[in-house]
């Protein structure tokens, strides 16, 4: 039976996946970045045998990295092409993970509950991305920690063309800055702390020169 033919969004990055990898900061291929990105996973996520979801999870970098050490791995995507990445990803390690189709905003996960719940680079292509954060506090066990990798990018200072058709008007097209992902998240959590990350030029294999931040909130 042929699958149904994806809708404009999810067909731009399924387009995109065979080359998402390129990017440092995306396929962590080079040693340094995996292991800048392995330690500020291990500090944000301590210890190991969390379940963890990891939403927009792409080609599963990040992913691959939570599972070995030693986190039990849900990802999600919108594009099958990335899903199929992260499976062959964690495959090719030796490594468990579960990798679901579907809308990260609104994750196809049923009743499962996570210990934390982690986003990176994503709030920027959502429709609603209040809705996206009202959702994945309400996945969080007590406790559960929800992790957000966000930025404001420097283009992001003139208009953003929509990158797909149905992206027009994207409330936070361009990124986020801290300050505002911070006042949207306060009513939804107990506590939260913002860690600069554009300082680290380990993490995005090079200097950057925008708003790279971690928010970490805890529910």
């Amino acid at each position: 039976m042929d699958e149904p033919p994806l809708g404009p969004i999810a067909a731009y990055w399924n387009a995109a996946a065979p080359s998402f990898d390129r990017e440092p900061d995306h396929g962590l291929r080079d040693g340094a970045t995996r292991s800048a990105w392995r330690r500020r996973l291990a500090g944000w996520l301590p210890g190991a045998g969390l379940d963890v979801l990891d939403v927009g999870c792409g080609t599963g970098s990040l992913s691959l990295l939570l599972a070995e050490a030693g986190h039990r791995v849900t990802g999600v995507d919108l594009a099958p092409a990335m899903v199929d990445r992260a499976r062959a990803k964690l495959a090719a390690a030796g490594l468990d993970g579960r990798f679901l189709v579907g809308d990260a905003s609104l994750p196809p996960t049923g009743d499962g509950r996570y210990d934390a719940v982690l986003s990176r680079h994503l709030l920027w292509t959502l429709p609603d991305p209040h809705a996206a954060l009202r959702a994945w506090t309400d996945l969080l066990r007590p406790g559960g920690r929800l992790l957000l990798v966000e930025g404001r990018w420097r283009e992001a200072d003139t208009p953003v063309e929509p990158y797909a058709p149905g992206t027009e008007g994207l409330p936070w097209a361009g990124g986020v800055t801290a300050s505002v992902l911070a006042a949207a998240l306060r009513p939804l959590v107990r506590d939260l702390r913002v860690e600069p990350l554009e300082a680290d030029p380990a993490l995005w294999g090079g200097p950057v020169h925008d708003e790279r931040y971690a928010v970490l909130a805890l529910v």
